[in-house]
C-alpha cells in the first residue's frame, strides 16, 4: 500500500542528533530523471528501437547506471556489443541535446535544505549516476563545498534497492547506519535506506502518483516542509 503524503513522522521522533545526511541526486536534488529517460529513448531510436519515455521511466528511476545499462543490453540486443563507456558517451550526447539549461532542473528547496543541514552533520551524495556526473552536478548546484564526498555507480557492490550504497557511505563516515538520515525520492532508493537501517525521508514531488514508501521515517512533498531545528538540532 502506498504511503500517504504527509510531513508528519511515521515513527516516534528521535532526539538523537544525526551523524550524517545522505542525499540521493536525480529526483532529489536535481530533476533529471525524465530527461535521462528521454535520452535513452533517443539512444535506442538510433539503434532501431521504438519506445516511449513512459515505458522507460519506471525501469530507471532510482537505479544504478551499471544496472540500467546491463538491463538495456538484455532487453534490446539491437544495441549491439558496445561498452559501458561508449554507451555513456552516446547517452550523454542525447541528454545534452534535451537539456539546454541544466540550471532550470535544480530543485531549489532541496539544495537549500542540504546547505542548512551541512552545519549540523556531514553530508554526502549517494547516487546511481556515474561519479563524474555527480561531481559536475554538485558544482553546478553550488554545493560542492558543502559535501564531504560522493558515491556513484561502481563505488559500492550493488545498486539500490540493495543497501550497500548507503552502508558504504556510513562506513566511510565512520558512523552507525542507524544514526544517518537518508533523503530519497524513489521507491528503490527508500527501500535501500530502510534496508540499511537508516531513517529515510521520502520526497513525493508528484502528488498525482502513488508510491510505496514503506518504512520511511517521513514522507513529504518537499524538503522545505521539514522543521530542521525542531527535528535535528
Amino acid at each position: 500500500m502506498a504511503a500517504a503524503r504527509s510531513s508528519k513522522s511515521v515513527a516516534a521522533r528521535s532526539n538523537l542528533k544525526p551523524a550524517a545526511f545522505l542525499f540521493d541526486l536525480d529526483g532529489t536534488l536535481i530533476d533529471t530523471e525524465e530527461a535521462w529517460a528521454g535520452a535513452i529513448v533517443d539512444f535506442l531510436a538510433e539503434c532501431g528501437v521504438e519506445i516511449t519515455v513512459e515505458e522507460i521511466l519506471p525501469s530507471i528511476i532510482g537505479r544504478n547506471w551499471l544496472d540500467i545499462n546491463r538491463s538495456l543490453h538484455q532487453r534490446f540486443p539491437q544495441i549491439g556489443d558496445t561498452s559501458l563507456e561508449e554507451d555513456s558517451r552516446r547517452l550523454r550526447k542525447f541528454f545534452d541535446m534535451r537539456v539546454l539549461n541544466p540550471m532550470e532542473m535544480i530543485i531549489t528547496e532541496s539544495v537549500e535544505f542540504l546547505k542548512r543541514v551541512s552545519s549540523i552533520a556531514p553530508v554526502a551524495i549517494v547516487s546511481g549516476s556515474p561519479r563524474n556526473d555527480i561531481e559536475k552536478a554538485a558544482r553546478m548546484m553550488g554545493i560542492d563545498g558543502f559535501i564531504k564526498f560522493v558515491l556513484g555507480a561502481g563505488d559500492y557492490p550493488k545498486g539500490k534497492p540493495d543497501p550497500s550504497s548507503y552502508l558504504t557511505a556510513a562506513e566511510r563516515f565512520g558512523v552507525k547506519a542507524s544514526d544517518c538520515i537518508v533523503l530519497e525520492d524513489s521507491e528503490v532508493g527508500v527501500a535501500s535506506g530502510v534496508a540499511a537501517g537508516m531513517r529515510v525521508v521520502a520526497i513525493n514531488r508528484k502528488a498525482d502518483r502513488a508510491y510505496d514508501f514503506s518504512g520511511a521515517w517521513k514522507v513529504v512533498g518537499s524538503l522545505s516542509e521539514i522543521d530542521i531545528e525542531g527535528e535535528f538540532v
